[in-house]
């Protein structure tokens, strides 16, 4: 293990969330209905940590599923037994704005996968990307509509996200 360097403490990471839910509220005032949906497990978190922050700014309540991708992974035949820990999407998409919510933005892979499952559950008028965390190095043109932080990485660095709810701590690093 190389060394790991911390990107952003609790403090920062509230704050990115803070403006991202401002962002996200600018952005779709005039859209009518939204859906926060957290690609399991991390993003999840952050989804409902943005609903609340929704919430508590505007009055609204917006809706929070999870987002189970593991058997639409591109990758499945090199991980051929996933660990499965489910989607729970209890509203209607149709017709809404669905903003998909992760901790890290990478090849985009995960994403395409993402947008493969949601469309299983609905036909949503647009879908959003909100992250954490884009670290560059995209395999594929997608690219997120809102970002806490933008970290320029090598290949060779891992960004991890930890947060309170999965790890005990709220931090970013990199690890060398």
């Amino acid at each position: 293990m190389g060394s790991v360097n911390q990107i952003l403490d609790a403090a920062a990471i509230n704050r990115a969330l803070t403006r991202v839910a401002h962002e996200i509220i600018e952005r779709n005032s005039a859209e009518g209905s939204i859906a926060l949906i957290g690609i399991r497990t991390r993003g999840v978190f952050l989804a409902e940590r943005l609903a609340k922050k929704i919430k508590d700014f505007e009055g609204l309540d917006v809706p929070v599923g999870s987002l189970d991708i593991s058997f639409y992974r591109d990758d499945i035949a090199i991980h051929p037994q996933p660990k499965i820990l489910g989607t729970k999407i209890d509203f209607d998409i149709n017709e809404m704005t669905a903003i998909l919510c992760d901790d890290v933005l990478f090849t985009g892979r995960t994403i395409r996968a993402a947008m493969d499952a949601l469309i299983d559950y609905g036909r949503p008028r647009a879908i959003q990307l909100a992250v954490m965390v884009d670290r560059g190095h995209r395999e594929l043109p997608i690219r997120a509509d809102f970002v806490g932080k933008n970290i320029p990485t090598s290949k060779k660095e891992r960004v991890m996200v930890k947060l309170v709810e999965e790890d005990d701590i709220d931090v970013i690093e990199i690890e060398k």
